[in-house]
């Protein structure tokens, strides 16, 4: 370990202690300060700050996430930053609501108990929580998982609830070749020890009742949102809620069945799945098209809303300007995620 120093974050007035050798983001995780933050790899600039005083050390990034120019100007990436004096560190890019109610990182033994088909493509695995037996979490969040025998972590996000923490469930697209999703192909077994390192993330419900929610998902983006809607579900939420889930065919479709439940047991929530590519003779009478237009046809007005968004980048990508024209959302009501 190395000398530990105090990092005071402005304009929140925020302090945590960080040793030498952990990055600032990682010792805001460790003390349950929820920073912005997304690649964690110094790849996507979420986590972007200036340094107001101080003396620091970045690992390598990608000068796309911090361009030359704004590191001359006293730009820094948290997920790179090592301190090396007490810092004095200002935010842009935050949610004080949310940087006052993170959890605390934890490392969790677990073993595998189920692993199912979803769709031709997805795969449902559940992980039993050995030790310890439970990881407190908030809807929306995500863990990384290790893959058995490197170092190497991938991060995907639970679609249980935290009422039900002895567990953890997720929703994983397979990838051709993939370091974590090819082992769900009959190379990981129930019974099969996993590390999982957790929570992250900020895809977590705000607290405005008085605003309605728009979620937009594709692909394994069914698994936070899910989260969130049981959550919902489970302390009777009563806030206009709808779903847009877009998949090519019918066949890239999932959990129909709870759709239909959760529209029972929440009062004002509407699921609109879209295939934007249905094959032939295909029987759907459903939306048809791109879930953006879905979108865009479904809504008047989105100025009394809050949106969320995950699945695959190109989606998201697609999806920010048609929400944000949309009554002109701010970007702050949007919260994104591609886990």
């Amino acid at each position: 370990m190395g000398a530990k120093h105090t990092v005071r974050f402005e304009p929140v007035g925020i302090e945590i202690e960080v040793d030498e050798d952990e990055t600032v983001l990682n010792a805001a995780f460790r003390q349950g300060v929820m920073l912005m933050h997304g690649c964690k790899e110094g790849q996507c600039s979420s986590c972007k700050s200036f340094l107001l005083d101080g003396d620091l050390d970045m690992e390598r990034y990608s000068t796309f996430a911090l361009a030359d120019y704004e590191l001359e100007e006293g730009y820094v990436l948290l997920c790179r930053s090592h301190a090396y004096s007490d810092l004095s560190v200002e935010l842009i890019n935050y949610d004080e609501e949310m940087l006052r109610s993170g959890v605390p990182i934890q490392v969790v033994q677990t073993r595998v108990e189920t692993i199912e088909s979803l769709t031709h493509d997805m795969r449902r695995l559940v992980l039993a929580l050995e030790d310890p037996p439970e990881l407190a979490f908030k809807p929306g969040q995500y863990v990384d998982i290790t893959i058995p025998g490197t170092a190497k972590t991938r991060s995907f996000s639970m679609a249980n609830t935290p009422s039900s923490d002895d567990h953890l469930e997720f929703v994983i697209k397979l990838y051709p070749d993939g370091h974590f999703s090819g082992l769900l192909e009959g190379r990981l077994k129930p019974g099969d020890p996993l590390k999982v390192t957790g929570p992250y993330g900020v895809f977590t419900l705000r607290d405005h009742p008085d605003r309605d929610l728009i979620f937009v998902g594709g692909g394994a983006g069914m698994a936070p949102i899910l989260c969130l809607l049981r959550s919902m579900a489970e302390s009777s939420s009563a806030r206009r809620t709808t779903y847009y889930y877009g998949a090519r065919g019918r066949r890239d479709l999932c959990y129909l069945e709870e759709m239909e439940t959760l529209s029972r047991n929440l009062p004002d929530f509407r699921f609109v799945a879209a295939l934007s590519e249905p094959a032939v003779g295909e029987e759907w009478d459903g939306e048809v098209g791109m879930i953006t237009d879905v979108v865009r046809r479904g809504e008047e007005s989105l100025q009394k809303a809050d949106a969320y968004l995950c699945g695959p980048p190109p989606m998201i990508d697609a999806a920010m300007p048609v929400l944000v024209g949309l009554a002109s959302i701010p970007t702050t009501s949007i919260s994104t995620s591609s886990r």
